[in-house]
């Protein structure tokens, strides 16, 4: 029984299905924020801030030494993040990749960049890249959700509770623009995995801003 089970993951692992998860998850746990924040600005972000990895921590940390360099590894930042699952994407989609496949690798870099094999199986919160490839895989509701965003930052700018406040847009959304499943696959139960991690991941700052004690961005 034990080979079998260990005879079907290897067989999973070498599949052309596989091996797209395999990428999503190593690529999607490239920590950017982490090597650019200590290679250019000299600064390790994990020891500073919130710790996270992410763009508004590379922002808030750096800010304090250079604002325009800050502002730089913060952008780069975003969008290395939001791009490295959609690499991996538009390549399984160009092989002919169905909804599934996608569905899952979508998962497997947003699962990869929380918990990044290189940081120890410590991460990011998976906001940017979870967006990045829900940009590919459900645009209009993605677009929304990103508009809802920019509202909340430049409103109350916290970038916990924003990024929240669209990840909650994203899956009503779309619940009212894909009523009967995502596409192909006929469930909503991928983005609502990937909405479960970002959320769980933001416990710690769901904690703070209870307590009012969550920190603006300047």
């Amino acid at each position: 029984m034990l080979i079998s089970i260990l005879k079907g993951f290897l067989e999973l692992f070498v599949s052309f299905n596989g091996i797209f998860y395999i990428l999503a998850y190593l690529i999607g746990g490239i920590p950017f924020g982490y090597i650019l924040a200590k290679s250019i600005g000299g600064v390790n972000i994990k020891e500073q801030g919130s710790g996270n990895i992410g763009a508004t921590n590379v922002l808030r940390v750096l800010k304090k030494k250079d604002p325009k360099l800050a502002k730089k590894l913060g952008a780069t930042t975003l969008l290395l993040d939001a791009l490295k699952g959609v690499v991996v994407l538009l390549v399984a989609k160009f092989m002919g990749a169905n909804s599934d496949v996608l569905w899952a690798i979508a998962f497997f870099a947003v699962l990869g960049h929380c918990y990044s094999p290189f940081l120890k199986f410590e991460g990011g919160k998976g906001v940017a890249t979870a967006f990045g490839v829900l940009l590919v895989l459900i645009p209009v509701a993605t677009l929304i959700a990103l508009v809802v965003w920019v509202f909340f930052a430049k409103v109350v700018k916290i970038s916990s509770l924003s990024s929240l406040i669209a990840v909650v847009s994203i899956v009503i959304s779309s619940y009212i623009l894909y009523p009967d499943g995502l596409g192909d696959i006929n469930t909503h139960s991928p983005l609502l995995l990937i909405a479960f991690i970002i959320f769980y991941k933001h416990i710690p700052n769901i904690k703070r801003l209870i307590k009012r004690e969550e920190i603006k961005v300047a």
